[in-house]
């Protein structure tokens, strides 16, 4: 035998036989372990409001440290652009724009989907608590002034994978 394979001794590896269905099963409970939201395309959003819908790509940040950090330091945004802060429970939240360099509009949203309240154009740089009205489980920042542009309010629905 030539290759690199001539140098390996396999003869430790079970059958081919039985080995398949063990890899069967494995992956079989594998795949069943993922949730579905896990193979969605989570760069994707879509805000339902009374004048039609309105997607946005976003990054999702999901822990201590990427919730911390935010969109501070970031120059400019698309307008179509966003980051979605998913706290996995609702819980009353506030943000400040503490190293945040662009105005932003933050949309307070409920585990449901449900917008409760809409802070638009917070000021860079300015640490001024910004709080949610009630509890909530996301909160989407998008470009400064951009909810009002695009007719955006409380009450609109949010559509993502992390959403139910």
């Amino acid at each position: 035998m030539k290759g690199p394979l001539a140098v390996l001794n396999l003869s430790f590896l079970p059958s081919a036989r039985r080995l398949s269905p063990a890899l069967a099963g494995l992956v079989g409970a594998l795949a069943l372990s993922i949730p579905l939201s896990a193979l969605a395309d989570e760069t994707q959003l879509v805000i339902q409001s009374a004048n039609g819908d309105h997607a946005f790509t976003v990054e999702v940040v999901d822990t201590p440290e990427s919730r911390a950090r935010g969109l501070m330091f970031v120059e400019d945004l698309a307008p179509d652009a966003g980051m979605l802060f998913d706290f996995e429970a609702e819980r009353l939240v506030s943000f400040w724009m503490k190293n945040t360099l662009i105005p932003l509009d933050m949309l307070f949203i409920t585990a449901d989907g449900t917008i409760s309240n809409i802070h638009v154009n917070a000021v860079p740089h300015d640490e001024t608590s910004i709080p949610s009205e009630g509890p909530v489980q996301y909160v989407l920042e998008i470009p400064g002034g951009r909810s009002v542009e695009l007719g955006i309010e409380a009450g609109d629905t949010v559509t993502h994978p992390r959403i139910d």
